[in-house]
């Protein structure tokens, strides 16, 4: 099933913020800095691609349960396996 480009754009934004953040966590790594400011930076940037991928999967379940017949074979089962690879 094809992603519609329209729908991904906050989730574009969201991922690139997320790259800006894992950046500022390397930097902050070079820099010797402490310990809970590097976690607390690297768990930001795992939840926000952690919510990226559950917007793409429910997105996708959404063109699924829309258009059935638009949806290239994918059905709901196959969606909520790819919802529970992020949980």
């Amino acid at each position: 099933m094809q992603l519609d480009p329209d729908e991904m754009i906050h989730v574009i934004n969201r991922i690139k913020r997320a790259q800006g953040q894992l950046g500022g966590v390397l930097r902050m790594l070079e820099e010797g800095r402490d310990c809970e400011s590097v976690v607390t930076q690297l768990a930001a940037v795992s939840k926000a691609l952690d919510r990226a991928g559950f917007a793409i999967v429910a997105s996708g379940i959404q063109q699924c349960l829309a258009n059935p017949e638009d949806s290239g074979g994918v059905d709901v089962k196959k969606m909520e396996k790819l919802f529970l690879t992020l949980a």
